[in-house]
């Protein structure tokens, strides 16, 4: 329970942060440029009888310095309010535009490598093999207990700077396909494994990381190869086990479970920024 307050804490107040910063920007903006503006076309408007720019900077400078002396609190008010609602509009615009040109990015350069060139390279921080989604190939029958190794590799990887799993490839590199997998779905195929796979981050992690991986399949030697791009998330990702939520870091080639401070010192370096 500390640690789920924690968290609600560090995300508030991280989004309370920006949004005031942005808000405070913007009234200055709105007051200091916007209210002198306003002015500047009000006096062209109604008094053009001393159209000279002097006059207008006199102007302009005056109205200004009765705000700034408590002369004129509704129009002071009334921009400032203009200008804080306009810099958290262009906060909020940055933030969406600039992940989805992050997202862009990484999974332009993602597609660009070549897959059998990656699967030489070997797992690494960034790349990890699984032989299968849920069919446990030693014991022959469907492991569930697979497919939550799989959701660990993937908050994993979101958790961090992003990587790439591939399923249907041994950890020695050898290529074994989906089939087996493929056999124990309702809906056989490539179209109801992409919907497991989702279902499953869903389920796990929450409906809004679905957006952070994406699902391409190749086929090589004649076998279906899945391959999950995974990006970097936009906020800490959990794993729910009973009450207790996990936080997974992909380090080294493995993944591993942060405990209570290793995860709260993460977070304020990863996302408190």
């Amino acid at each position: 329970m500390q640690f789920l307050t924690s968290l609600v804490l560090f995300r508030t107040r991280h989004w309370v942060v920006l949004y005031f910063t942005a808000a405070l920007l913007g009234a200055l903006i709105g007051f200091f440029f916007l209210y002198p503006i306003n002015e500047f076309v009000y006096y062209f408007e109604h008094e053009r009888y001393r159209p000279d720019a002097a006059n207008v900077i006199r102007y302009v400078t005056g109205e200004l310095m009765n705000s700034l002396g408590g002369k004129t609190p509704m129009k002071t008010t009334f921009y400032a309010f203009v200008g804080a609602c306009l810099g958290c509009i262009t906060a909020l615009l940055y933030t969406v535009m600039h992940r989805r040109w992050l997202q862009i990015q990484q999974l332009t350069h993602e597609l660009d490598k070549d897959l059998e060139a990656l699967i030489k390279q070997g797992e690494n921080p960034h790349l990890e093999f699984k032989s299968s989604l849920r069919w446990d190939i030693v014991e022959n029958r469907v492991n569930r207990a697979l497919e939550g190794v799989v959701i660990k590799t993937l908050a994993g990887f979101m958790n961090g700077q992003g990587g790439t799993l591939l399923i249907g490839v041994s950890d020695e590199g050898e290529i074994l396909g989906l089939k087996k997998d493929y056999q124990t779905l309702k809906k056989p195929g490539r179209d109801g494994y992409e919907q497991l796979i989702m279902t499953m981050i869903a389920s796990n992690m929450g409906a809004d990381i679905c957006q952070f991986v994406r699902v391409v399949y190749h086929d090589l030697e004649g076998l279906d190869i899945c391959r999950l791009i995974v990006l970097p998330s936009t906020r800490p990702v959990f794993i729910q086990q009973g009450n207790n939520p996990k936080l997974y870091l992909r380090t080294g080639g493995g993944t591993r479970e942060l405990n209570v401070q290793e995860a709260m010192d993460y977070m304020k370096a990863r996302w408190h920024k």
